[in-house]
């Protein structure tokens, strides 16, 4: 029988146009009583579905009997189709030497053009393998005959499959080129499933680009085909781990690497995909900095790939076990050796990632004072910093630092580092959302800290300080892309506020939420997952830092800038026209002591704790002593404005006793405190105040401000929803929103304030034109942020600072609402009086009333910028 004799044949490309069509007319046939031929047919398409969406067990029960079938049938094409198809099943089942052995008999069995279609599977299993070579050779014998039988769907799914093959191999521009002349046939077909994967694959090509945002618009897209079929997506689980992982989103990845295992068990899918999803697991783990999960995960990713006789897997799952035991602390000789040979196979593969695996080598031979094998092997994964994509460049430039400290060249390490940092630099702002590009600072966390630690050595404050900058807050230096009018992002953010707003409403009431909040989470994960395919606009990065320019705009001012180099505190101090070190205490002791604040302050907000403020201010001395040290003795008597890392977020400055009585502000970084110090308030002096709904003061710091202003815009009530708000407060000059806020520590752009409609969340504010000059949250941890990458900050605050805010007074701590009237009233009188946000809250600090509750709240409240 030859492709076309018989409509029965048309089943088998049915089986990727519509699945469940295709498994149900099969089954049909063999209910019927179809003939030998006919139920050859349907078996082998019973056994395409259940190899790629179902239970392989079965699918290998049917593929033998339609082997059988076409043996007593007598057509030797006919056996050599389904030896092919039943190849790859048992290759995908484990069964690597079986496998091979089907296709042998297939290649000799089948003739012409069914020997192409056999040769074009047998190179997707040499490819499953890991044996490049292999598949390429059959692949392109594959790719001319059927070409020349003029067959569309087997040309495009061979040019998908080489296009892959490309890719695994490092070759972008001829993937590109073969993924271009598959999409060009789909087009002309219509199967759905085969289009659904070309989609899929483009979105592999487009990560392989570097181009993260399109390689999760077009796995989403591919995603949607899928549903709509009915069919598993175990390979586009993996492929978008790696795409969520080098996106910085590891904790993610690791969770769909391990529902997709779960699922695939549920089914009894290929071993093949579980062995390769364990690999995506473990590697998700290590990233997450979780290497015991990552060493069991990659564990047994060795074990099945080893049983499967893939060699390329196996290599690159030792290597996944190598990083994870050495990122659990193990360090040895044995360590150094398995790292180099994983590095030498990988390299014969043709890998990339033996340039990680050298890289590693080198490491753990320097941390074991091995220099001269150190040398070699940092030598070998220098060489990639030269070409290819932004995070193997990345890896050769933090050879090269590594080698030049090992040599004692500072100054090889500070090119070193900054050359790999502009890669990043580059990267970075291809990526549109501010979330992405925070997290993607993590890849230069190493780099920055040898640049660090290269500053400090030359004895040099103001070259430290650089460092210090240039790789902190850097997701600040410039606004996130703007979203698209989008009308389906819009409706997910409108759906999203009104389900939240009823979710609400039924936990107060004491009604059950499940099925609200599952709706709740679905529409969170759309709109994040819009958010972040948009690719960034900015070329570039703005204007480095330069501490000439920072003390000449400082005057009076005291800039004490944090930096932590071997988990201890090193504070520089930036004013009268010179940088000061002084070496303050252990971040890991400051980090408790700063728990030790907030919680007293958390509990100061209720009555009847007066007894903990003392506790509260002996924890605020010790504090003091661990943040400032000896800098706090030379503060000078003017303004003061502290740039902690991401670590010392929470802390409430207000709290340290030298700063209490201060003009004292707070900044992510130096840089952007001069960017806040330059922007230009707006023309026109506009003002508006908003009232949230179910505050316990019922937003009484409202009213009297209201009056101060003249005429401002007052929103209130069902006037406060998020539309108007939004509306109003683009480009207002001053903005104070009393509101209940949340922060959300797993989905910081969710984050909110409470409108009359639902919340306003970080992903509304950043689709403001321009954010008001200064805006006041006198309202409950509107100062809390998430840490992420490197020292990064996501919240409430860094999502205005970016979009024109110069000045925000925000709080990090829960507070009482009626403690907060006489404080934001006094502030504002300030503010009338033409004071800076800074100097109006110092002033408001000493005016409220001196009880522990009014002081904790005023010590909760910090002013953010410098307008």
């Amino acid at each position: 029988m030859t492709a076309g004799s018989d409509p029965v044949l048309e089943l088998l490309p049915m089986v990727f146009a519509a699945p469940g069509e295709a498994l149900a007319q099969a089954r049909e046939l063999l209910d019927a009583g179809a003939s030998p031929p006919h139920a050859c047919v349907a078996h082998q398409v019973i056994g395409i579905w259940q190899r790629d969406f179902g239970d392989l067990r079965l699918a290998l029960r049917h593929l033998r009997r339609a082997r059988a079938l076409a043996a007593r049938a007598g057509s030797a094409d006919r056996e050599a189709d389904v030896l092919a198809t039943l190849g790859v099943a048992l290759v995908h089942a484990g069964r690597t030497r079986q496998g091979l052995a089907a296709f042998e008999q297939g290649v000799a069995r089948g003739t012409g053009h069914t020997r192409a279609r056999v040769l074009y599977r047998r190179a997707y299993v040499w490819w499953v393998l890991g044996r490049h070579r292999e598949a390429l050779a059959d692949v392109r014998r594959a790719v001319a005959v059927l070409r020349q039988a003029d067959d569309v769907i087997w040309t495009a799914r061979a040019l998908t499959l080489r296009a892959t093959v490309h890719l695994a191999l490092g070759a972008v521009e001829r993937a590109d080129a073969d993924f271009a002349a598959a999409e060009t046939l789909w087009d002309t077909t219509g199967q759905e499933h085969d289009k659904a994967d070309a989609v899929e694959s483009r979105g592999l090509a487009a990560f392989r680009r570097g181009d993260i945002p399109a390689a999760l618009r077009l796995l989403d897209e591919a995603e949607e085909r899928y549903a709509k079929l009915g069919t598993p997506t175990f390979m586009l689980n993996i492929r978008r781990c790696e795409v969520l992982m080098a996106a910085g989103l590891a904790p993610e990845a690791l969770a769909e690497a391990d529902a997709a295992i779960a699922e695939l068990d549920r089914l009894g899918g290929q071993p093949t995909r579980k062995a390769e999803l364990l690999l995506a697991a473990a590697r998700a783990a290590r990233l997450a900095d979780d290497p015991h999960t990552a060493i069991a995960r990659a564990a047994v990713a060795v074990r099945l790939f080893g049983g499967q006789r893939r060699g390329w897997w196996e290599t690159h799952a030792r290597l996944v076990l190598i990083e994870a035991r050495v990122a659990a602390g193990r360090r040895s000789g044995r360590l150094v050796a398995d790292a180099a040979a994983v590095a030498g196979r990988l390299a014969s593969f043709g890998s990339p990632a033996a340039l990680e695996a050298s890289l590693l080598a080198g490491r753990t031979a320097l941390a074991l004072g091995w220099t001269e094998q150190a040398e070699r092997h940092l030598a070998a994964a220098a060489r990639g910093r030269h070409s290819g994509p932004p995070p193997a460049r990345v890896t050769g430039w933090a050879a090269q630092a590594l080698r030049a400290r090992a040599a004692g060249s500072r100054r090889g390490v500070l090119e070193a580092c900054r050359r790999g940092l502009d890669v990043l630099d580059e990267h970075r702002m291809t990526l549109g959302a501010s979330e992405l590009r925070a997290r993607a600072t993590a890849q230069g966390a190493e780099l920055a800290a040898l640049a660090q630690e290269a500053g400090l050595a030359s004895g040099e404050p103001r070259r430290l300080l650089v460092w210090s900058e240039r790789w902190r807050a850097t997701v600040l230096s410039a606004p996130p892309a703007r979203p698209p009018a989008d009308p389906a992002l819009l409706s997910a953010l409108t759906a999203f506020r009104e389900i939240a707003a009823r979710a609400e409403a039924a936990r107060r009431d004491g009604r059950p939420v499940p099925v609200l909040e599952r709706e709740q989470r679905r529409l969170e994960r759309e709109i994040r997952s819009r958010t972040l395919h948009l690719r960034g606009e900015a070329p570039g990065c703005g204007d480095r830092f330069a501490p000439g320019r920072l003390l000449a705009r400082l005057g009076e001012t005291r800039l004490a800038e944090l930096a932590v180099l071997d988990g201890r505190v090193h504070v520089l101090l930036c004013g009268a026209g010179r940088v000061r070190r002084f070496e303050a205490g252990r971040l890991a002791d400051a980090v408790i002591e700063a728990e030790h604040v907030q919680a007293g302050l958390r509990r100061l907000a209720h009555p009847g704790a007066a007894a903990r403020l003392p506790v509260v201010e002996a924890a605020g001395r010790r504090l003091e002593e661990l943040l400032l040290g000896p800098a706090a003795r030379h503060l000078g008597s003017g303004p003061v404005v502290i740039v902690p890392p991401n670590s010392l977020h929470r802390v409430p400055w207000a709290s340290l006793p030298s700063l209490r009585e201060r003009v004292l502000s707070v900044s992510p970084s130096a840089s952007s405190w001069l960017r806040a110090r330059e922007t230009e308030p707006p023309h026109g002096g506009r003002q508006v105040l908003v009232r949230g709904p179910g505050l316990a003061s019922a937003g009484a710091e409202v009213p009297e401000p209201a009056g101060r202003y003249g005429a401002p815009t007052v929103l209130e009530g069902a006037g406060a929803h998020v539309s108007r708000v939004l509306r109003e407060l683009d480009g207002a000059a001053l903005a104070h929103i009393a509101a209940h806020g949340s922060f959300r520590a797993d989905s910081p752009m969710f984050s909110s304030l409470r409108m009359a409609d639902g919340p306003l969340t970080v992903h509304d504010f950043e689709r403001l034109d321009r954010s008001p000059y200064r805006i006041i949250l006198s309202c409950c941890d509107t100062a809390r942020l998430a840490s992420v990458g490197a020292d990064e900050l996501l919240g409430l605050v860094t999502a205005l600072l970016p979009l024109g805010t110069a000045g925000v007074v925000a709080c990090s701590a829960p507070v009482n609402d009626e403690a907060v009237v006489p404080l934001m009233l006094a502030l504002h009188k300030g503010l009338g009086a033409g004071l800076c946000l800074a100097e109006a809250l110092r002033d408001a600090r000493a005016a409220v009333p001196g009880d522990a509750t009014h002081r904790a709240t005023a010590w909760a409240f910090s002013a953010f910028g410098a307008a």
